[in-house]
């Protein structure tokens, strides 16, 4: 029996209180709180019961240009133009604590698996990890020539990856720090970059309108992908389709659907080849989540304004090929 197609999206609800563009929105582990940054410098946590206020929390200097949500669901981090980021608690009194973490604008924060963790990057060119329970500075991953724009760790916490206005996505060993694997296929800033859930494939969105999908594992690629000769990462596919620069990117829970957002306003949903052996595994399933970055506008309101639920011909041609195979 066939599986059923995918659903259209529909709207489910608006939330509206930023007094200027929405940067970020990142979903509580529960599904019950959205949280969101705006370019107004706040950060608001919204309740999907009716009967429930949103809670403003003011702090910020300047724009806050990323938000997360910790796994636990009781914190809330948050980055800024300010230069720093604010971890808060995600109740009604909303008490933050402030770190000064970089010396230029902050432009993400992501929390580890376990949330012990927080990965951000900025303006200065530099990625740095945080200890979540002592709230302190433990490392930096040095290597990128330009500001970097995002990153995030592994599921398993042993990988970080980031993503630059140098044209690189890096793969860094967590502990050592040491730099395992630079990519070097995009032709202009990758701004955002993301891994599957089962951390053996890793994604980037880049200005130059593309995205990028690479293997992590060690499987022979399909013959019609180039390779990297460096055994670490190996292209898996390219996306092309938007029309501005690629913003966000990430993948569905289970890792069967791949979602982008660019500049041209437009989320790009598509399905993604789950295994490089030659099976496709869950293509008609629909995707239960996306990732923060996907739900932002410049309106001051959070919906998606158009998501495109259709494969791009390159994908086409892979899945043909496969399903051949």
């Amino acid at each position: 029996m066939p599986s059923p197609e995918p659903m259209d999206p529909a709207l489910e609800r608006s939330f509206r209180g930023h007094k200027d563009g929405v940067s970020s929105v990142s979903f509580s582990p529960t599904m019950k709180q959205l949280v969101s940054g705006g370019l107004d410098g706040t950060v608001m946590v919204w309740n999907f019961k009716m009967q429930m206020r949103a809670f403003r929390f003011v702090g910020h200097k300047a724009a806050v240009t990323s938000v997360d949500f910790a796994p636990s669901g009781s914190l809330i981090a948050s980055g800024s133009r300010d230069q720093t980021i604010r971890l808060w608690a995600a109740n009604v009194k909303g008490e933050s604590v402030s770190i000064r973490a970089h010396t230029a604008p902050v432009n993400s924060v992501a929390f580890s698996g376990d949330g012990q963790q927080l990965v951000t990057t900025s303006d200065d060119k530099s990625v740095k990890a945080w200890s979540i329970p002592t709230q302190r500075f433990k490392h930096s991953f040095s290597g990128h020539t330009n500001w970097v724009r995002d990153a995030a760790f592994s599921p398993d916490g042993r990988m970080l990856l980031s993503s630059a206005d140098d044209k690189t996505v890096r793969l860094w060993d967590a502990r050592s720090r040491a730099c395992s694997h630079t990519f070097f296929d995009h032709s202009d800033n990758v701004g955002c970059c993301a891994f599957s859930p089962e951390g053996n494939c890793v994604a980037s969105g880049s200005a130059d309108r593309s995205i990028k999908l690479w293997d992590l594992r060690t499987l022979q690629l399909l013959q019609h992908y180039d390779a990297h000769g460096d055994e670490t990462g190996r292209l898996f596919y390219t996306i092309h389709g938007h029309e501005a620069s690629a913003n966000g990117c990430a993948f569905s829970p289970a890792g069967d659907f791949f979602a982008t957002a660019a500049s041209d306003r437009h989320v790009m949903f598509v399905a993604t080849v789950e295994r490089m052996a030659g099976q496709l595994d869950g293509l008609a399933r629909a995707v239960s989540s996306l990732e923060h970055r996907l739900t932002v506008s410049e309106d001051k309101a959070l919906s998606m304004e158009r998501i495109l639920s259709r494969a791009l011909d390159n994908q086409r041609l892979l899945i043909e090929k496969l399903a051949a195979s």
